[in-house]
């Protein structure tokens, strides 16, 4: 009976993982090149996919095999445990949300892509404002139907990074906000202001060409994926085999192509060194948003923004840009791309305020989901925030509260992955540098070191393991931010 329960689980496992890459590659279509006048049939098509995810794993009989497997767990191999327990903690998240509700909110955010992508173009919240009130009226009710306690975002919360709650994440924001907010004023008296030079117009075609030649330098497999352009950059892992990045190019910004770049190949680096005995199933992507999060951070700031990475690099950019960098030096060069201001476009931010940009969004979702707010008064709400947090005010829609894509998808709680992420980031850095000579290896660009380890202690895992196990395992203690100020304050503060 068990070894026929295992048969079981493991066609289930197929089908599914057949139906989440179709959804994936629709996705991928959606975002990069598919037609605008497509958007209702894309829309129809996705209502009736989700349908068959939702019909082919919700019903009685997986719910007893989850059931009868979960009694027997001691005696499953790692992998079978592993996924017995993804498939029950998504069973339980869905099971008793109606078919219909869940049909209908995936044609809805299927159409909320294309009215955000419209609204930020034309820097109008009113566009995108009535997807993102129903998207919000969905989400509500979905929370109460899965019943869970405690405060309602806890429930969406603990989807992007199990195990995480409001309380943990007010005691974190409340640690970093205390510590960060002095050293961006610190840091913005002293630095050097002689960056002028990054603002020069920096052709768009070089861009692209560095952007080629960094990727697999950094351990990216060409020929396991592929990089294009969107208008919000992201990575999307339809199998370990064929993970896809884009990135974004702006003619007076060349900074934000590079680490935008580097930032999807540290997503795509860990979604393609998952181990391979997963193949195509649910344990094949990264186990949270914050741990995600924590190996792009990683790879576009304490490696990317690392001054012996660009000793070997800055002279290939100089290469391709002889007039507009002729006279930029290391140094000078170093001090541009971590340079400190407050801004307003969260992607664009240096690593110093950047926390600062997800308070505002971890305010105003924790504030969504707490009290009965008008969607039509969420700009001015973040319009203030920004003006509390980082004293200047967005001048539009665009770059105020259309600048991410994320509630156009539904994702509300995602966003504090990326404090965690960079948290995370800092203490596997301090956990490496105590195996390894870091800096020597960027500074001759050997990434084959860091790729491993990072494979071993986290990438290969997959979801196999939950966040706090694999911090916990890689770096021989369990979170500790502590690591992340001090990374910020030995960087910045000197």
């Amino acid at each position: 009976m068990l070894t026929e329960n295992i048969e079981k689980l493991n066609k289930l496992d197929s089908k599914l993982s057949a139906v989440f890459y179709t959804q994936s590659l629709l996705e991928w279509d959606a975002e990069t090149i598919a037609s605008i006048g497509g958007v209702e049939e894309r829309a129809i098509v996705a209502g009736k996919i989700s349908e068959i995810y939702f019909n082919t794993f919700i019903n009685t009989d997986v719910e007893n095999l989850l059931e009868e497997l979960n009694e027997r767990k001691a005696e499953l191999d790692e992998i079978t445990k592993a996924k017995v327990s993804i498939y029950k903690r998504k069973f339980d998240n869905i099971a008793k949300i109606p078919v219909k509700d869940y049909s209908d909110y995936q044609v809805l955010i299927s159409k909320s892509y294309s009215a955000w992508e419209k609204a930020k173009n034309e820097e109008d919240f009113s566009i995108f404002a009535p997807f993102l009130e129903k998207i919000i009226i969905y989400q509500k009710k979905f929370i109460k139907l899965r019943g869970k306690s405690g405060h309602p975002y806890n429930t969406i919360l603990d989807d992007f990074e199990p195990g995480i709650t409001v309380e943990i994440l007010d005691e974190f924001f409340d640690k970093l906000r205390d510590s960060i907010v002095p050293l961006v004023q610190k840091v913005c008296d002293k630095q050097s202001k002689d960056i002028d030079f990054i603002n020069q117009k920096f052709d768009i075609a070089k861009q692209a060409e560095f952007s080629e030649y960094i990727i697999p330098k950094l351990g990216f497999d060409n020929s396991r994926g592929m990089m294009t352009t969107s208008v919000h950059p992201f990575t999307l892992n339809l199998s370990r085999n064929d993970v896809r990045i884009t990135t974004h190019f702006q003619e007076n910004n060349i900074t934000e192509s590079i680490f935008t770049t580097i930032h999807e190949t540290g997503h795509a680096m860990y979604e393609q060194n998952i181990s391979e005995k997963y193949g195509l199933s649910a344990l094949t992507t990264g186990v949270s948003m914050g741990i995600h999060e924590s190996q792009s951070r990683l790879y576009e700031n304490n490696l990317g923004r690392n001054i012996n990475f660009w000793n070997f690099n800055l002279p290939i950019l100089k290469h391709l840009y002889e007039k507009e960098l002729k006279d930029v030096s290391i140094g000078k060069w170093y001090a541009a791309v971590n340079h400190v201001k407050r801004s307003l476009i969260r992607i664009e931010a240096d690593e110093v305020t950047y926390p600062l940009h997800i308070m505002v969004r971890y305010e105003i979702e924790k504030k969504i989901f707490s009290e009965d707010i008008d969607v039509n008064e969420l700009p001015s709400i973040w319009n203030d925030l920004y003006e509390e947090y980082l004293g200047i005010r967005p001048k539009n829609d665009a770059e105020g509260i259309l600048q991410d894509v994320h509630w156009s998808g539904g994702d509300f709680g995602y966003f504090p992955s990326y404090a965690l992420g960079s948290a995370y980031a800092a203490q596997f850095e301090k956990t490496m540098r105590k195996k390894m000579d870091i800096d020597k290896d960027l500074n001759n660009l050997e990434m084959d070191e860091i790729k491993e380890w990072l494979k071993e202690n986290i990438h290969k895992y997959g979801s196999s393991k939950m966040p706090s196990e694999i911090i916990k395992d890689a770096t021989g203690e369990k979170f500790n931010s502590d690591y992340y100020i001090e990374y910020l304050y030995n960087k910045y503060d000197n």
